[in-house]
């Protein structure tokens, strides 16, 4: 039986944390069989926020229970953040538990001058609980 989670994704650059507008923001699940599925491509608003977005999560009873090993009690995600003169930012293992909206935050480094987004990536992964 699964369950909902919400994710929520910010988009931002600079120590003073100024929301990056019109960021395309890409959500992906890997299923059991190690293929990716896509869960929402979208361009973040004003505030550097996107909508919403539902994960399919495990019931709530779950992740507050023992489950069988290997098995989280959570889903995991994968976020990609781009913007055009910035290093496109990957973060993986984004963790969403059922009935909760998760906020990741993802700050955007400028590009230095001459490069393109394309040679530039900077990849985060998120390390598992233990629950």
């Amino acid at each position: 039986m699964t369950s909902i989670g919400n994710l929520r994704v910010r988009v931002y650059t600079s120590q003073a944390e100024l929301p990056l507008e019109g960021a395309t923001v890409v959500v992906t699940q890997q299923n059991r069989d190690g293929k990716y599925r896509l869960l929402s491509v979208q361009a973040t608003d004003s505030s550097g926020l996107i909508e919403p977005v539902e994960i399919p999560t495990p019931a709530l009873g779950e992740s507050t229970h023992p489950v069988p090993e290997g098995e989280p009690a959570f889903a995991v995600c994968s976020v990609w953040a781009e913007q055009p003169g910035y290093v496109m930012l990957q973060v993986n293992g984004v963790q969403v538990f059922p009935g909760v909206e998760t906020l990741q935050e993802m700050e955007l480094i400028p590009l230095a001058e001459g490069e393109s987004s394309l040679q530039q990536r900077d990849v985060r992964d998120i390390t598992s609980q233990s629950l």
